[in-house]
């Protein structure tokens, strides 16, 4: 089966541009929008919180498709560090996500990693990497871990 080729976003040239259209997409649950933002490769990789590693357009797609049947994500990035280099840029950031309760929205957090790449279509991502966090992430840390793997 022939690979689909993904539509181009519709950003400006940089990382960040990618990178808001991404969260924008998230909010707005837009899945044809967010899949644009990713590159049009094999080995593109997603993990979501506490989830397994998924490979490829049509598998991230997929847990997208799954997470916009219950709605949108309401996910802001903040405290983003950025890596950049010519033909790749590394963003770390906390993700603030409003999390709709029985009581009402609550606030949830997720520390994120995202890879982007300069293609011929412009930057796309290549990874999202998110991992459960907390409030106290909000606060950055200088020091030494207590335990490095």
């Amino acid at each position: 089966m022939p690979k689909a080729k993904l539509q181009a976003a519709t950003v400006g040239g940089t990382a960040d541009d990618t990178e808001a259209a991404f969260y924008d997409a998230l909010q707005n649950g837009d899945i044809d929008k967010l899949m644009a933002c990713w590159a049009d490769e094999d080995d593109i990789v997603c993990v979501h919180p506490g989830g397994p590693r998924v490979v490829g357009a049509a598998a991230i797609r997929s847990t997208f498709d799954a997470m916009f049947g219950q709605g949108r994500i309401r996910a802001w990035p903040e405290h983003v560090r950025r890596v950049d280099a010519m033909a790749s840029a590394v963003h770390n950031l906390v993700e603030r996500i409003e999390v709709m309760t029985p009581e009402g929205p609550r606030e949830a957090f997720a520390i994120a990693t995202n890879v982007y790449h300069k293609t011929a279509q412009g930057w796309r991502m290549v990874a999202h990497h998110a991992s459960p966090g907390t409030g106290r992430d909000m606060q950055e840390s200088g020091g030494v871990p207590p335990l490095l793997h």
